[in-house]
């Protein structure tokens, strides 16, 4: 993949796609890490004279403007991290768009709207699709791929658009790249993956890729029930994917065979119902009652978790270990972030949840080697997976 160092950019308007879709409050950002993470991009543009147009997506609007998918909040958050103020176009390559475009001097910085106003954005009719890539093209000379968020996702602006205009990589998604190829490529062992989240069918495709990679897989959140339970154990009124147990297994067999050392909880805080108030109860995992449910991982699994990740020279994390937004239930998804602060490993946050915890529970970012911004591309290219985005750069 080029990179922007070869493109001479003073006086060239640079369309820069980048990753946005940052958690909002109503108006508020509740997470700028997105934001703050395709800065040096957008600064190094700017600083050699380019004309910087960015553009993104908020949410699922569905190819509808929707006031509360407006990327108004997050202009004005780049605006502010920037020091200077970002002009908003209040459509995406309507008039407002070309009027602020055209309005842009050497060095200056635009917005377009959310992209995912435009139903052209992710049609899955590739003429639909090119024929809005050929007006948000229109608006530019370069283009920048800088949202690794989005490189897993066949859409106009990240697919269509750089087939379209000279292109090269941003640095964010460089370096994301960089780190996925440590992880797959180049890899220090002991090598641990930490697994968890809502639903283990959201990450069929990693697991059986991994089992080919990894010496420790670790299973906690709510996807661990569905492990336990296919294993015979009574999991109560946890999340449970019941048509995945079949799969399930086969991971457990795979796993033995291959000597891949598969982790599960063994103790959970089992609540009486899903509320941040609910009562609890620390079970073993292998008898969880009727009548209540796991919300987190137990103290002797966060032990184990921790004890695991030790003297592992490589971790990849992606998913919480409970319901980490309820604080009586975020001290396993806490306990594993902290392992891996003091782990002294090649340390990896796999994006999504992971990295919002990370923020949320006012953990050092720096205490980690990668926080990545990405994390369903993360995962994709860890299945082995071509991502549409990276192709369209390398092609």
């Amino acid at each position: 993949m080029k990179t922007i160092d070869s493109f001479d950019v003073k006086g060239r308007r640079v369309l820069v796609r980048a990753d946005l879709n940052v958690p909002l409050d109503g108006g508020t950002i509740t997470d700028d890490g997105r934001i703050r993470a395709s800065l040096p991009t957008i600064k190094t543009l700017a600083g050699r004279g380019a004309r910087v147009v960015v553009c993104a997506h908020l949410g699922r609007p569905k190819g509808k403007v929707a006031a509360e998918f407006s990327l108004a909040p997050v202009a004005e958050r780049l605006s502010e991290l920037l020091g200077e103020q970002v002009a908003f176009a209040s459509d995406v390559v309507g008039e407002s768009a070309r009027s602020v475009v055209e309005g842009l001097a050497d060095g200056q910085v635009a917005l377009l709207e959310n992209l995912r106003f435009e139903p052209g954005e992710d049609s899955k009719d590739d003429a639909v699709r090119g024929g809005f890539a050929e007006r948000l093209a229109a608006l530019a000379e370069l283009y920048v791929g800088d949202g690794f968020g989005a490189v897993h996702r066949r859409h106009a602006s990240v697919y269509d658009v750089p087939r379209l205009l000279p292109s090269a990589a941003g640095g964010l998604v460089l370096a994301e790249v960089e780190v996925l190829k440590r992880l797959t490529d180049e890899l220090e062992r002991p090598y641990a993956v930490v697994l968890g989240g809502a639903k283990v069918s959201d990450k069929l495709g990693v697991i059986a890729n991994l089992l080919g990679k990894v010496d420790r897989l670790l299973v906690g959140g709510g996807m661990a029930y569905t492990f336990l339970a296919a294993q015979g154990h009574e999991v109560g009124g946890s999340l449970l994917q019941a048509d995945q147990l079949d799969t399930v297994r086969g991971f457990l067999a795979e796993a033995e065979k291959r000597g891949v050392e598969l982790v599960l909880p063994v103790d959970v805080l089992a609540a009486e119902g899903f509320a941040s108030d609910a009562a609890f109860d620390v079970v073993d995992a292998t008898s969880i009652p009727a009548d209540r449910q796991g919300l987190d991982i137990g103290p002797r699994t966060r032990e184990l978790f921790a004890e695991k990740i030790a003297d592992a020279r490589t971790v990849f994390w992606n998913g919480p270990m409970g319901v980490f937004e309820f604080e009586a239930f975020a001290g396993g998804t806490r306990a594993v972030a902290e392992a891996l602060v003091k782990s002294g490993a090649f340390t990896v946050v796999g994006g999504g949840d992971s990295a919002a915890a990370v923020r949320r529970l006012g953990l050092p970012e720096d205490g980690f080697s990668h926080i990545s911004t990405g994390g369903g591309a993360s995962l994709e290219y860890l299945e082995g997976k071509t991502l549409p985005g990276l192709a369209a750069l390398e092609g």
